[in-house]
């Protein structure tokens, strides 16, 4: 059964820029790794913050939790702190692992 990572973001205007960047980075990483299915990104504007939403699907759950120690690795090949970039931008994240439901 194929695993959904759904990220949501509010992203002040002034991180916008530097947000997608780092985003735009790991979205091409992870196109390349085994059982990767799809991702898409989606934004609502606001007057001062954007919400952008990020999807990930992956073709099962072995294949997301390689994907996620794989992540890892790059991002501490990287020197990138996650955290350090959402509490420096003033961002705020929730994440959520999902299946789809089946009728």
């Amino acid at each position: 059964m194929q695993v959904v990572l759904i990220d949501r973001f509010v992203v002040p205007a002034a991180a916008k820029a530097e947000f997608l960047e780092r985003a735009n980075i790991n979205r091409d990483f992870i196109k390349h790794l085994p059982g990767f299915v799809e991702d898409n990104a989606y934004e609502e504007a606001g007057e001062t913050d954007s919400r952008i939403v990020t999807v990930a699907v992956w073709a099962d759950e072995d294949a997301f939790k390689k994907a996620r120690i794989a992540v890892t690795e790059e991002y501490k090949r990287q020197n990138f702190d996650v955290a350090e970039l959402i509490k420096r931008l003033h961002i705020q994240m929730e994440r959520g692992i999902y299946k789809r439901l089946e009728r």
